[in-house]
């Protein structure tokens, strides 16, 4: 059965058996042709990311740090004795962007650039116990919330959630 319904403000369209009699095979998909429909998806793009980043916000501003220093920890936690191209090439920056604000988080003693063993011209860049903790603690808080929107949401659209955000991130 091929089926187009109207229920809300959505389309909601079958993706894949066409011989399912419930609509709730059917995935709510946003005509991003209509304004009002663009509107809503970046206005539930907006809140969520300001939901996801306002508890992390909070604990990096009592440190004195922004945003940009999360990310750096994260990528240095996420893969241990990154270089500091390899970090660049992460975060799509350039070396100046990136000077001050890992400076930073070296004086703070949360994070350590060591010489490679194969390399000593190469600076691999590693957290510090403090460094450590400090990424686990801002990680822990995005991870509750996320936790909870995902049980909330189901795995369908936890699965469509990350197909999203990979297809903006243009990674596969």
């Amino acid at each position: 059965m091929e089926v187009t319904a109207s229920e809300g403000c959505g389309k909601y369209v079958k993706l894949v058996d066409r011989n399912y009699d419930s609509l709730s095979g059917y995935v709510n998909m946003l005509d991003l042709k209509n304004q009002n429909s663009q509107q809503q998806a970046m206005e539930a793009f907006f809140f969520g990311y300001q939901a996801f980043t306002a508890k992390a916000d909070e604990m990096l501003e009592r440190r004195g740090l922004s945003r940009v220093h999360q990310r750096i920890v994260f990528f240095i936690s996420r893969y241990p004795a990154l270089s500091v191209k390899e970090l660049l090439e992460l975060l799509g920056v350039s070396k100046q962007a990136l000077n001050i604000p890992l400076r930073q988080l070296q004086e703070m003693h949360l994070v350590d650039s060591v010489a490679s063993e194969t390399d000593k011209r190469k600076r691999l860049l590693e957290l510090t116990e403090e460094g450590l903790r400090f990424e686990q603690s801002l990680r822990r808080e995005q991870v509750k919330l996320l936790q909870r929107a995902f049980n909330e949401a189901g795995e369908e659209a936890v699965n469509g959630w990350l197909a999203v955000n990979q297809a903006l991130s243009g990674q596969p």
